[in-house]
Protein backbone atom coordinates (compact mmCIF):
# COMPACT_ATOMS: atom_id res chain seq x y z
CA UNK A 1 0.00 0.00 0.00
CA UNK A 2 3.24 2.34 0.52
CA UNK A 3 1.91 3.39 3.92
CA UNK A 4 4.33 5.08 5.47
CA UNK A 5 4.02 2.83 8.65
CA UNK A 6 5.06 5.77 11.17
CA UNK A 7 1.65 7.34 11.04
CA UNK A 8 -0.31 4.23 11.28
CA UNK A 9 -2.75 4.60 14.05
CA UNK A 10 -4.82 1.14 13.87
CA UNK A 11 -3.57 -1.70 12.44
CA UNK A 12 -5.64 -4.96 11.61
CA UNK A 13 -3.46 -8.27 10.79
CA UNK A 14 -4.98 -11.43 9.69
CA UNK A 15 -7.71 -11.46 11.63
CA UNK A 16 -10.67 -14.07 11.73
CA UNK A 17 -13.80 -14.10 14.00
CA UNK A 18 -16.04 -17.76 14.07
CA UNK A 19 -19.14 -18.07 15.17
CA UNK A 20 -19.96 -22.01 16.16
CA UNK A 21 -22.79 -23.14 14.56
CA UNK A 22 -25.00 -25.42 16.62
CA UNK A 23 -27.81 -28.14 15.33
CA UNK A 24 -29.02 -31.75 15.73
CA UNK A 25 -30.55 -33.48 18.87
CA UNK A 26 -27.95 -32.71 21.19
CA UNK A 27 -27.51 -29.03 19.85
CA UNK A 28 -23.69 -30.29 18.74
CA UNK A 29 -21.22 -27.74 16.84
CA UNK A 30 -21.68 -28.85 13.20
CA UNK A 31 -19.27 -26.16 11.78
CA UNK A 32 -18.50 -22.02 12.21
CA UNK A 33 -19.68 -18.93 10.57
CA UNK A 34 -16.75 -17.27 8.94
CA UNK A 35 -18.31 -14.12 9.38
CA UNK A 36 -14.91 -12.42 10.29
CA UNK A 37 -11.75 -14.51 7.91
CA UNK A 38 -8.15 -13.02 7.51
CA UNK A 39 -8.87 -9.77 7.22
CA UNK A 40 -5.72 -7.51 7.71
CA UNK A 41 -5.31 -3.74 6.88
CA UNK A 42 -3.65 -0.34 8.26
CA UNK A 43 -5.31 3.13 8.89
CA UNK A 44 -3.20 6.34 8.99
CA UNK A 45 -3.55 9.35 11.22
CA UNK A 46 -6.32 11.38 9.74
CA UNK A 47 -7.64 9.05 6.96
CA UNK A 48 -10.93 7.84 6.41
CA UNK A 49 -11.21 4.42 5.39
CA UNK A 50 -14.47 2.85 3.66
CA UNK A 51 -15.31 -0.35 4.19
CA UNK A 52 -18.81 -1.44 1.63
CA UNK A 53 -20.43 -4.68 1.17
CA UNK A 54 -23.56 -6.51 1.29
CA UNK A 55 -25.48 -7.24 4.50
CA UNK A 56 -23.85 -9.82 6.05
CA UNK A 57 -20.64 -10.26 4.62
CA UNK A 58 -18.73 -9.21 8.26
CA UNK A 59 -18.23 -5.49 8.05
CA UNK A 60 -20.16 -4.59 11.52
CA UNK A 61 -18.90 -7.51 13.31
CA UNK A 62 -15.21 -6.24 12.39
CA UNK A 63 -16.14 -2.92 13.60
CA UNK A 64 -17.33 -4.76 17.04
CA UNK A 65 -14.01 -6.68 16.68
CA UNK A 66 -11.71 -3.55 16.78
CA UNK A 67 -13.97 -1.94 19.17
CA UNK A 68 -13.13 -5.35 21.85
CA UNK A 69 -16.61 -6.48 21.94
CA UNK A 70 -16.16 -9.57 20.63
CA UNK A 71 -13.07 -11.63 21.03
CA UNK A 72 -10.99 -12.64 18.08
CA UNK A 73 -10.71 -15.85 16.82
CA UNK A 74 -7.15 -15.14 16.03
CA UNK A 75 -5.27 -12.31 14.55
CA UNK A 76 -4.29 -8.89 15.73
CA UNK A 77 -5.78 -5.55 16.30
CA UNK A 78 -3.27 -2.76 16.88
CA UNK A 79 -3.63 0.61 18.20
CA UNK A 80 -0.27 2.61 17.79
CA UNK A 81 1.81 -0.52 17.46
CA UNK A 82 -0.09 -2.35 20.77
CA UNK A 83 -1.96 -5.35 20.66
CA UNK A 84 -5.61 -4.57 22.30
CA UNK A 85 -6.95 -7.98 21.91
CA UNK A 86 -8.11 -9.09 25.41
CA UNK A 87 -7.52 -6.19 27.24
CA UNK A 88 -9.51 -6.26 30.47
CA UNK A 89 -10.15 -3.58 33.24
CA UNK A 90 -8.43 -0.11 33.49
CA UNK A 91 -6.18 -1.00 30.05
CA UNK A 92 -9.97 -1.57 27.94
CA UNK A 93 -11.26 1.36 29.96
CA UNK A 94 -8.61 3.67 28.53
CA UNK A 95 -9.00 2.03 25.07
CA UNK A 96 -12.24 3.31 25.47
CA UNK A 97 -10.95 6.97 25.52
CA UNK A 98 -9.41 6.47 22.41
CA UNK A 99 -11.62 4.57 20.03
CA UNK A 100 -15.75 4.71 19.90
CA UNK A 101 -18.17 3.84 17.79
CA UNK A 102 -21.28 5.67 16.09
CA UNK A 103 -24.20 3.25 15.68
CA UNK A 104 -26.20 2.30 12.58
CA UNK A 105 -29.85 2.64 14.60
CA UNK A 106 -29.98 6.18 16.38
CA UNK A 107 -32.74 4.86 18.62
CA UNK A 108 -31.63 1.35 19.89
CA UNK A 109 -28.00 3.09 20.91
CA UNK A 110 -29.55 5.47 23.20
CA UNK A 111 -31.06 4.57 27.11
CA UNK A 112 -34.76 5.83 26.37
CA UNK A 113 -35.15 6.12 30.01
CA UNK A 114 -32.43 8.42 30.00
CA UNK A 115 -32.48 12.54 29.25
CA UNK A 116 -29.63 13.31 27.04
CA UNK A 117 -27.79 15.21 29.71
CA UNK A 118 -27.75 11.81 31.25
CA UNK A 119 -26.52 10.47 28.27
CA UNK A 120 -23.85 12.46 27.44
CA UNK A 121 -22.40 13.04 31.02
CA UNK A 122 -22.14 9.03 32.27
CA UNK A 123 -19.09 9.30 29.84
CA UNK A 124 -17.52 11.59 32.21
CA UNK A 125 -18.49 10.22 35.11
CA UNK A 126 -17.16 6.35 34.20
CA UNK A 127 -13.72 7.83 32.41
CA UNK A 128 -13.54 10.26 35.81
CA UNK A 129 -13.26 13.29 33.25
CA UNK A 130 -15.85 15.91 34.81
CA UNK A 131 -12.51 18.45 33.97
CA UNK A 132 -11.31 17.68 31.15
CA UNK A 133 -8.65 19.89 29.86
CA UNK A 134 -9.40 18.47 25.89
CA UNK A 135 -11.94 20.50 24.17
CA UNK A 136 -11.35 19.77 20.25
CA UNK A 137 -14.57 18.79 19.70
CA UNK A 138 -14.86 22.51 20.08
CA UNK A 139 -14.72 25.32 17.68
CA UNK A 140 -11.22 27.17 18.03
CA UNK A 141 -13.03 30.52 18.94
CA UNK A 142 -14.38 28.32 22.06
CA UNK A 143 -10.94 27.93 23.58
CA UNK A 144 -9.11 30.69 24.60
CA UNK A 145 -5.85 30.59 26.80
CA UNK A 146 -5.90 32.75 30.04
CA UNK A 147 -2.41 33.03 32.33
CA UNK A 148 -0.90 30.18 30.21
CA UNK A 149 -4.06 27.76 30.79
CA UNK A 150 -6.74 26.53 28.39
CA UNK A 151 -10.24 28.19 28.99
CA UNK A 152 -13.72 27.26 27.70
CA UNK A 153 -15.77 30.17 26.94
CA UNK A 154 -13.50 32.21 28.69
CA UNK A 155 -13.54 30.54 32.33
CA UNK A 156 -10.47 28.67 33.72
CA UNK A 157 -10.76 24.53 33.22
CA UNK A 158 -9.74 24.46 37.02
CA UNK A 159 -12.41 26.40 38.31
CA UNK A 160 -15.52 24.54 39.45
CA UNK A 161 -16.86 24.58 35.76
CA UNK A 162 -20.82 23.31 35.18
CA UNK A 163 -21.08 20.25 33.49
CA UNK A 164 -24.68 22.07 32.18
CA UNK A 165 -22.17 24.84 30.21
CA UNK A 166 -19.65 22.09 28.88
CA UNK A 167 -22.50 19.79 27.71
CA UNK A 168 -24.43 22.56 26.09
CA UNK A 169 -21.19 23.43 23.60
CA UNK A 170 -21.22 19.77 23.07
CA UNK A 171 -24.97 19.87 21.87
CA UNK A 172 -24.21 23.00 19.98
CA UNK A 173 -20.68 21.46 18.03
CA UNK A 174 -23.06 18.97 16.62
CA UNK A 175 -26.09 21.50 15.52
CA UNK A 176 -28.36 20.80 18.98
CA UNK A 177 -29.73 23.50 21.62
CA UNK A 178 -28.83 22.79 25.18
CA UNK A 179 -32.81 22.76 25.45
CA UNK A 180 -32.54 19.01 24.19
CA UNK A 181 -30.76 18.22 27.32
CA UNK A 182 -33.49 17.87 29.64
CA UNK A 183 -35.68 15.68 26.70
CA UNK A 184 -35.66 11.92 25.93
CA UNK A 185 -34.47 10.16 23.00
CA UNK A 186 -38.29 9.73 21.53
CA UNK A 187 -38.61 13.53 21.46
CA UNK A 188 -36.18 13.82 18.56
CA UNK A 189 -36.06 13.25 15.12
CA UNK A 190 -33.82 9.89 13.75
CA UNK A 191 -31.33 12.58 12.42
CA UNK A 192 -31.29 14.62 15.45
CA UNK A 193 -31.26 11.44 17.75
CA UNK A 194 -27.38 10.69 15.29
CA UNK A 195 -26.66 13.89 15.85
CA UNK A 196 -26.56 13.09 19.70
CA UNK A 197 -24.77 9.64 19.43
CA UNK A 198 -22.44 11.54 17.68
CA UNK A 199 -21.83 13.92 20.25
CA UNK A 200 -21.31 11.01 22.84
CA UNK A 201 -18.50 9.42 20.83
CA UNK A 202 -16.79 12.77 20.56
CA UNK A 203 -17.70 13.95 23.95
CA UNK A 204 -14.08 12.61 25.54
CA UNK A 205 -11.81 13.29 21.76
CA UNK A 206 -11.16 9.88 20.82
CA UNK A 207 -8.76 9.22 18.44
CA UNK A 208 -10.42 6.62 16.38
CA UNK A 209 -14.26 6.63 15.46
CA UNK A 210 -16.07 3.53 14.10
CA UNK A 211 -18.92 4.65 11.99
CA UNK A 212 -21.09 1.56 11.76
CA UNK A 213 -23.73 2.64 8.66
CA UNK A 214 -24.36 5.88 10.30
CA UNK A 215 -26.97 6.82 7.76
CA UNK A 216 -28.40 4.11 6.53
CA UNK A 217 -31.46 4.25 8.83
CA UNK A 218 -32.36 8.38 8.30
CA UNK A 219 -34.15 9.76 5.41
CA UNK A 220 -32.09 10.60 2.43
CA UNK A 221 -32.72 14.55 2.94
CA UNK A 222 -31.38 14.04 6.47
CA UNK A 223 -28.19 11.82 5.56
CA UNK A 224 -26.44 14.60 3.53
CA UNK A 225 -26.70 16.66 7.00
CA UNK A 226 -24.79 13.50 9.08
CA UNK A 227 -22.37 12.92 6.54
CA UNK A 228 -21.28 16.50 6.48
CA UNK A 229 -21.30 16.79 10.27
CA UNK A 230 -18.61 13.92 10.41
CA UNK A 231 -16.73 14.98 7.60
CA UNK A 232 -16.26 18.59 9.76
CA UNK A 233 -15.42 16.79 12.76
CA UNK A 234 -13.22 14.49 11.39
CA UNK A 235 -11.19 17.46 9.52
CA UNK A 236 -11.33 19.71 12.92
CA UNK A 237 -10.70 17.39 15.34
CA UNK A 238 -7.91 15.06 13.16
CA UNK A 239 -10.14 11.56 13.41
CA UNK A 240 -9.31 8.24 12.02
CA UNK A 241 -12.00 6.87 10.72
CA UNK A 242 -13.38 3.82 9.99
CA UNK A 243 -16.90 4.27 7.90
CA UNK A 244 -18.76 1.16 7.36
CA UNK A 245 -21.90 1.34 5.19
CA UNK A 246 -23.28 -1.01 2.29
CA UNK A 247 -23.80 2.01 -0.17
CA UNK A 248 -20.78 2.80 -2.39
CA UNK A 249 -22.09 6.28 -2.93
CA UNK A 250 -22.32 7.47 0.34
CA UNK A 251 -18.58 5.78 0.63
CA UNK A 252 -16.98 7.47 -1.86
CA UNK A 253 -18.00 10.66 -0.80
CA UNK A 254 -16.94 10.57 2.53
CA UNK A 255 -13.06 8.48 2.01
CA UNK A 256 -9.82 8.93 1.09
CA UNK A 257 -9.83 4.53 0.65
CA UNK A 258 -12.10 1.80 0.28
CA UNK A 259 -11.97 -1.52 1.34
CA UNK A 260 -14.41 -4.07 -0.58
CA UNK A 261 -15.49 -6.96 1.58
CA UNK A 262 -16.86 -10.14 0.48
CA UNK A 263 -18.00 -13.20 2.64
CA UNK A 264 -16.10 -12.05 5.59
CA UNK A 265 -12.54 -11.15 3.50
CA UNK A 266 -11.37 -7.90 1.86
CA UNK A 267 -11.43 -8.52 -1.67
CA UNK A 268 -10.06 -5.22 -2.79
CA UNK A 269 -8.78 -1.55 -1.03
CA UNK A 270 -7.23 0.90 -2.80
CA UNK A 271 -8.05 4.99 -3.54
CA UNK A 272 -11.44 5.66 -3.36
CA UNK A 273 -11.61 7.28 -6.79
CA UNK A 274 -9.56 4.16 -8.30
CA UNK A 275 -11.56 1.77 -6.46
CA UNK A 276 -14.83 4.01 -7.77
CA UNK A 277 -13.36 4.27 -11.41
CA UNK A 278 -11.49 1.18 -11.95
CA UNK A 279 -12.51 -1.72 -10.31
CA UNK A 280 -10.52 -5.04 -10.75
CA UNK A 281 -12.66 -7.47 -8.55
CA UNK A 282 -15.74 -8.76 -10.36
CA UNK A 283 -17.91 -8.44 -7.39
CA UNK A 284 -16.76 -4.67 -6.79
CA UNK A 285 -17.33 -4.63 -10.61
CA UNK A 286 -21.04 -5.94 -9.84
CA UNK A 287 -21.73 -2.95 -6.78
CA UNK A 288 -20.55 -0.57 -8.99
CA UNK A 289 -22.70 -1.11 -11.88
CA UNK A 290 -26.13 -1.27 -9.70
CA UNK A 291 -25.42 2.26 -8.13
CA UNK A 292 -28.32 4.94 -9.47
CA UNK A 293 -26.45 7.44 -11.95
CA UNK A 294 -27.51 11.21 -11.23
CA UNK A 295 -28.32 11.43 -15.02
CA UNK A 296 -31.43 9.52 -16.13
CA UNK A 297 -29.99 9.70 -19.94
CA UNK A 298 -26.43 8.20 -18.79
CA UNK A 299 -26.32 3.69 -19.47
CA UNK A 300 -24.06 1.86 -17.42
CA UNK A 301 -24.23 -1.65 -18.31
CA UNK A 302 -25.55 -3.92 -15.84
CA UNK A 303 -22.91 -6.86 -14.03
CA UNK A 304 -25.13 -9.94 -12.81
CA UNK A 305 -22.88 -12.10 -10.69
CA UNK A 306 -23.85 -15.67 -11.50
CA UNK A 307 -24.38 -18.93 -9.35
CA UNK A 308 -25.17 -19.72 -5.76
CA UNK A 309 -24.55 -17.57 -3.48
CA UNK A 310 -21.82 -18.72 -1.25
CA UNK A 311 -22.28 -19.74 2.68
CA UNK A 312 -20.26 -18.49 5.08
CA UNK A 313 -20.16 -21.72 6.63
CA UNK A 314 -18.45 -23.23 4.30
CA UNK A 315 -17.28 -20.24 1.74
CA UNK A 316 -15.26 -20.97 -1.52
Amino acid sequence: MGMNLSSTVLEISNVKKYFPVHGGLFLRQQGNVHAVDDVSFAVKRGETLGLVGESGCGKTTLGRCIMGLYDLSEGTIKLHGKDTAGLKGAELKNLRLKMQMVFQDPFESLNSRHTVKEILEEKYIIHNRLNSSKFSWLPSASIVKKNGEESLRGKSVEDEKSMDDELSALLERVGLSKSAMSRFPHEFSGGQRQRIGIARAISLNPEVIICDEPVSALDVSVQSQILNLLLELQRDMGLTTLFISHDLSVVRHVSDRIAVMYLGKIVEIGDAVSVYRNPSHPYTQAMISAVPMPDPEAKRKRIILEGEVPSPITPP
